[in-house]
C-alpha cells in the first residue's frame, strides 16, 4: 500500500478519531491522513445536496494528498453521499481509486450484537433521515427489526469536548430513553 499512499479518513469533525484508532491498530503497516471538516459540522441537519458537495470536496482533498483509498469516517457522510460518490464521481474522477464508508462493516455484524432480533439505531438527523441502515440492515438480516432516533445534539457535544458534562448525559438519556419507547425490545 505504500506506493499507493496513506489511507484518507474523512469525518465531518472529530468522532471519526475512533474509526482512524481502528484502522491504525488493524492495519498497523500503513499510513493515515485524517481530515476532520470541523468548520462545517455538523452535518446531520444539513441537506442531501450540501452533505454531498461537502463530502465529495474531502475526497477530492484527499486524492490530491495522495490517498487511493478513502474511508469515510463519518456516519451521516457514508449514509448521504457514499454511494452517489462512488456510482457517479469515481469512474470519472479517479476509477482507480475506492471510497468506502463505515455503513456497510456495523451492518454485517449487526447480528451479532442484538438477541431479540430488534435493534436501535441512533444518530444524526441526516443519517436517519437516509433510510440508510435500514436498508443495508434489510440485505443482510432481514428478520431483524429496525427502530431509529435523530440526536441532533450529540455531535455538537462531541465537537466542543462536552462528552463527560452533565448536558452530555441529559441528551444521551433522553435519546435512549425517546428509541426505548419505541420498541422494549430493543
Amino acid at each position: 500500500m505504500d506506493e499507493a499512499g496513506p489511507i484518507g479518513v474523512f469525518d465531518s469533525g472529530y468522532g471519526g478519531l475512533t474509526v482512524l484508532k481502528g484502522l491504525i491498530k488493524n492495519l498497523p503497516k500503513h499510513n493515515f491522513l485524517y481530515l476532520g471538516d470541523n468548520a462545517r459540522a455538523p452535518y446531520g441537519p444539513r441537506s442531501f445536496e450540501r452533505i454531498y458537495e461537502f463530502t465529495l470536496e474531502g475526497v477530492k482533498h484527499l486524492f490530491d494528498q495522495g490517498c487511493s483509498l478513502v474511508v469515510l469516517a463519518c456516519n451521516t457522510a457514508s449514509a448521504e453521499a457514499l454511494r452517489t460518490i462512488q456510482q457517479k464521481d469515481l469512474p470519472y474522477l479517479a476509477a482507480h481509486k475506492r471510497v468506502l464508508g463505515v455503513l456497510r462493516p456495523t451492518t454485517e455484524s449487526v447480528l451479532d450484537h442484538t438477541q431479540t432480533k430488534e435493534i436501535g439505531i441512533l444518530g444524526t438527523h441526516g443519517t436517519i433521515r437516509s433510510k440508510s441502515y435500514l436498508i443495508e440492515i434489510k440485505k443482510f438480516f432481514p428478520q431483524i427489526q429496525v427502530h431509529q432516533q435523530a440526536c441532533p445534539m450529540w455531535v455538537p457535544l462531541v465537537e466542543n469536548g462536552e462528552l463527560l458534562g452533565a448536558g452530555a448525559a441529559y441528551f444521551v438519556e433522553k435519546d435512549i430513553r425517546s428509541l426505548l419507547q419505541k420498541r422494549d425490545q430493543i
